[in-house]
């Protein structure tokens, strides 16, 4: 299969600098798969799992906000967060999946916590379901 340059880089640093055969993202549209040749292409990214074929190996992560670009066949994904599924740390997400449905339970909580505990939750449910794929 034909590759192309890909480059992940999240606000903690490079994680991944290489060619790629595939890449199959969640955009805030929907899901978005990229192959080399792909026309020139920006779109914010979502919540949902991420996969990265590269050398004929597929790897998944949770790939949580940020952008997605395609400038003449190079391809950059800035995420707000990337984890590969076997480096999640599984007892942490569902700690924080505990805390985020307690508080989403708390009849005192403010309209702004529900908020953040709904948000919370979603990401520890994905984080739980990407680890799977180990």
């Amino acid at each position: 299969m034909t590759q192309f340059p890909l480059k992940i880089v999240t606000p903690d640093g490079l994680i991944f600098d290489g060619m790629a055969e595939e890449l199959v993202v969640r955009s805030t549209g929907g899901d978005v798969a990229i192959l080399a040749r792909h026309v020139n292409y920006v779109t914010p990214l979502g919540m949902g799992r991420a996969v990265v074929v590269a050398d004929g190996k597929r790897r998944t992560a949770a790939c949580i906000g940020g952008m997605l670009s395609v400038v003449d066949g190079e391809v950059t994904l800035v995420p707000t967060t990337f984890e590969w599924a076997d480096k999640i740390d599984v007892e942490r997400a569902e700690a924080a999946y505990q805390r985020a449905n307690k508080v989403l339970h708390d009849h005192s909580a403010s309209d702004t916590d529900i908020k953040l505990a709904e948000a919370k939750l979603r990401r520890a449910l994905i984080r739980k379901n990407i680890a799977s794929y180990k």
